[in-house]
């Protein structure tokens, strides 16, 4: 269970509650986020202000498709049931390729760019310390340097939240059987 205390959904603030009450009953995990952030909306808020744009596609050099696969990959690696179930571009993000596509990325119809953001963002994720000369060139055939550096911080920054929700353990963890 959540290992800050969850507000009642009748004290978030207004910010909160709109996501909370949107959020499908269904959805405890969403539902959990809004209330375990109840102590600092203003977070919450700015860092979606700063999010959705870079994102969706309203700020910035990469598309969104390229963004969406990097971000659902990394969901698989954090573990995080949220963002791997959350579908932020369905328009351009096939329910196939979400679902398991980005973890078989060498099986699934990919442009070559999209396979190298998917695989750079793993090792991101896994072994970013062992990131050398040789990946960074391989990224350059497929990115110019602005946008290279712009999946290096999209990438950054899912890691990061996906991590801060798996720590604050919002999901349930149960036993099928």
């Amino acid at each position: 269970m959540s290992r800050l205390p969850l507000a009642t959904p009748d004290a978030l603030p207004p910010y909160l509650k709109v996501i909370h009450d949107a959020t499908p009953e269904e959805n405890w995990l969403g539902r959990n986020f809004a209330r375990a952030f109840a102590p600092h909306p203003d977070l919450v808020e700015a860092y979606q202000g700063f999010y959705y744009p870079w994102h969706t596609g309203a700020a910035g050099l990469l598309e969104p498709r390229l963004k969406e696969l990097v971000r659902l990959r990394i969901a698989t690696l954090n573990g995080c049931v949220l963002c791997k179930s959350v579908r932020m571009a369905p328009d351009v993000v096939k329910e196939e390729e979400a679902a398991s596509g980005v973890d078989r990325a060498e099986e699934a119809d990919f442009t070559p760019r999209e396979r190298a953001a998917i695989y750079f963002a793993e090792k991101m994720a896994v072994d970013h310390h062992n990131i050398d000369d040789a990946d960074v060139a391989r990224m350059r055939e497929h990115f110019s340097d602005a946008e290279f550096l712009e999946l290096a911080m999209m990438a950054g920054q899912y890691i990061g939240f996906g991590r801060v929700l798996a720590m604050l353990q919002l999901e349930v963890a149960a036993c099928p059987i």
